[in-house]
């Protein structure tokens, strides 16, 4: 006789919360968590407006699926929404420890599959290799394309940005416990601050993960207090992400260049950070150590996965000169999910350790 632990069912719910139903993603290492189900409407007419109403009145569904015990602090999140632009196949909310993202370039990849094997895009013509996936972020429309064999995801994807561009360069921070410091600011979909990671005296390839952290952490809070930062489009993009310490290795080479993404509450990205690969390219290219359409690889330090990018054609954000970036990259399903609330769990909304 099968025994009832194989017959998969809820376990005892407050029947008055919905249960959120997730698939779970990686884009080389950084987790990807996609709400299928239970999350409630998000209201507003634009995205950016439902970005505002999330996090103002549905933050609790962030926090459950973000934070433990379903989560853990550097969890990364997605929920898909209706977008008002008529070329979007999806819209989507990034979530992460700290609030709501506006761009993610791991997530778009990981998306860009998940949107043609769960049928949110039409199906792919017989013989078709590549799939297009038009992808709302906060930041704008986003154009994955998605390898494809027989109308299912097979292989990488890579996405076309939105306009990336510098905001400054050589701009001189005084960072607690490593005195005058040089960074630069692109913006990729989101703002980076970036620094060799030489420059604060550690390796990229060989220090402590904490140390890593600390640093950029602390060039990060010292660059919002003295730096402020714009956006031509929208004042919701205008804030500082996190930071990203590099190998140094700015000017072209055919090795993979290192790099490490610290962002949000001193979230650590996995994977070389799709969104920071976009304004790493924007800022080689306007500095002149890159040419359009030449590629380069770029490496997590954190996992030793690899993204590629290039920067495909000029464009223009408000006054800024612009470049449109290519980022490639894999991603792969992990498994799925059904969480539940009881209703006299004191931590039900989740948690977080410093």
């Amino acid at each position: 006789m099968e025994s009832a632990l194989a017959v998969p069912r809820l376990p005892p719910h407050d029947p008055g919360t919905p249960v959120l139903s997730v698939v779970d993603m990686h884009t080389g290492g950084e987790p990807l968590r996609i709400v299928l189900a239970g999350c409630p409407e998000v209201s507003g007419p634009t995205l950016l407006a439902k970005r505002r109403y999330m996090r103002q009145h549905l933050d609790h569904v962030r926090r459950r699926l973000m934070f433990e015990p379903r989560g853990h602090r550097d969890m990364y999140g997605a929920v898909l929404v209706p977008s008002e632009l008529p070329d979007a196949h999806l819209g989507v909310l990034f979530l992460h420890n700290e609030g709501y993202s506006s761009m993610c370039g791991h997530a778009v990849l990981a998306l860009g599959r998940f949107a043609l094997d769960f049928g949110l895009v039409p199906a792919p013509a017989a013989g078709t290799r590549e799939a297009r996936v038009n992808i709302h972020c906060p930041c704008g429309l986003v154009t994955a394309f998605v390898a494809c064999e027989d109308g299912r995801s097979h292989g990488p994807v890579r996405f076309h940005s939105v306009p990336a561009f510098v905001l400054a360069t050589d701009l001189m921070v005084d960072v607690p416990g490593h005195g005058k410091v040089v960074v630069d600011i692109a913006y990729g979909g989101a703002f980076y601050a970036f620094v060799s990671a030489e420059k604060l005296g550690l390796d990229i390839c060989s220090a402590k993960t904490r140390d890593l952290v600390d640093a950029a952490s602390a060039v990060t809070e010292a660059v919002k207090a003295q730096f402020k930062i714009n956006h031509p489009d929208s004042e919701d993009l205008a804030f500082l992400y996190g930071t990203i310490l590099t190998d140094g290795k700015d000017a072209y080479t055919k090795e993979p260049t290192t790099n490490i993404c610290v962002f949000a509450d001193e979230q650590v990205d996995r994977s070389p950070t799709g969104s920071g690969v976009t304004a790493r390219i924007a800022l080689q290219i306007h500095k002149g150590l890159l040419e359009l359409n030449q590629a380069r690889a770029f490496k997590s330090s954190a996992t030793g996965s690899v993204f590629t990018g290039k920067a495909v054609r000029e464009a223009k954000c408000g006054d800024f000169k612009a470049v449109i970036v290519e980022v490639s990259g894999q991603a792969h399903y992990t498994g799925t999910a059904s969480f539940i609330v009881e209703d006299d769990d004191p931590l039900r909304d989740g948690f977080l350790l410093k």
